[in-house]
């Protein structure tokens, strides 16, 4: 079974506008109510591939009822711990000429519900996929993750890693199956700006030195990058096509990657299904179809 972490798991508010001025009372054209959060976000998509998943995290208040609703209506399936207090976030997307985001901070996560989560995550068994998807909350150590896959590493587990900074560096002794930075996430890393694949792709053998298994990184315009545990890179120019979303197309490519590799445990297909996941998800309104992901896959040339 494949498993997904959100944490701190949002309600998004997505506010379609003509144009938007900062300090003057704005209108908007529509509007949508979406259950978001990386983890959220890749069951989303590996729903829509065909393959299934159990989104695990918190959730409190009226806000976490309305979250879970909706993203059960979809069609996921969910596990969350109800907190006592608090409410979960609502994070506001304004789309005009640019995308603007305003994220909430969300719930305090108290000690016995990390408890209750933590004790959830030891029935996990041998073969199951384990998703660690976003920011930690200030709230919990940033060593989270790592102490999740040192609590779990005698279980032949495959961790994805798609964290940040610090939170992805604690994560690279316990060898995650994946990591997945984007460009300027892995440059962060090394204090570099990072303008070549060839230089992505050397930043990424040092994280593979330090214990990732896989390192595949979104360069958003100018493609991706993978590197494998066997040694190959593989590199894809980004499709061509109208961007209309670009939240949740790293989520999405994590999502193909995974669903690719469950099917036929090949990198290259793996690769490809990812970078076309992501792109079908940048070129529509929502999270793209199982049949615009399968049309620019059959199309993208490596």
């Amino acid at each position: 079974m494949i498993y997904t972490v959100t944490l701190n798991p949002a309600l998004d508010y997505v506010l379609d506008m003509k144009e938007f001025h900062l300090g003057h009372v704005n209108r908007s054209a529509s509007e949508r109510l979406l259950p978001g959060g990386k983890g959220l976000n890749v069951s989303t998509v590996l729903h829509h591939l065909g393959t299934g998943s159990i989104a695990l995290g918190f959730i409190a208040g009226f806000t976490g009822t309305e979250l879970k609703r909706c993203f059960e209506s979809n069609g996921c399936r969910s596990d969350f711990i109800e907190l006592k207090e608090g409410i979960s976030r609502i994070n506001v997307k304004l789309k005009s000429e640019t995308e603007t985001e305003l994220n909430a901070s969300g719930p305090i996560i108290d000690k016995d519900s990390m408890k209750e989560f933590m004790e959830k995550l030891n029935f996990l068994k041998s073969g199951d996929i384990l998703i660690l998807a976003g920011s930690i909350p200030s709230s919990l150590p940033v060593s989270l993750y790592g102490d999740i896959m040192k609590l779990l590493s005698d279980r032949s587990i495959l961790f994805v890693v798609d964290a940040t900074g610090k939170q992805l560096l604690h994560t690279l002794p316990y060898h995650p199956f994946l990591i997945k930075p984007n460009h300027h996430e892995l440059g962060e890393l090394f204090g570099r700006l990072l303008t070549s694949k060839e230089e992505v792709a050397a930043c990424a053998k040092k994280l593979q030195e330090q214990g990732a298994r896989n390192v595949l990184v979104s360069m958003a315009g100018d493609g991706a990058v993978l590197l494998t545990e066997t040694g190959e890179i593989l590199k894809s120019k980004a499709p061509k096509g109208i961007i209309r979303n670009s939240v949740g197309a790293g989520d999405s490519m994590v999502a193909g990657f995974i669903a690719g590799w469950c099917e036929t445990h090949s990198y290259t297909h793996a690769f490809r299904l990812g970078v076309a996941s992501g792109s079908a998800n940048a070129f529509s309104e929502g999270f793209a179809s199982k049949e615009e992901i399968e049309r620019l896959c059959h199309s993208l040339k490596l």
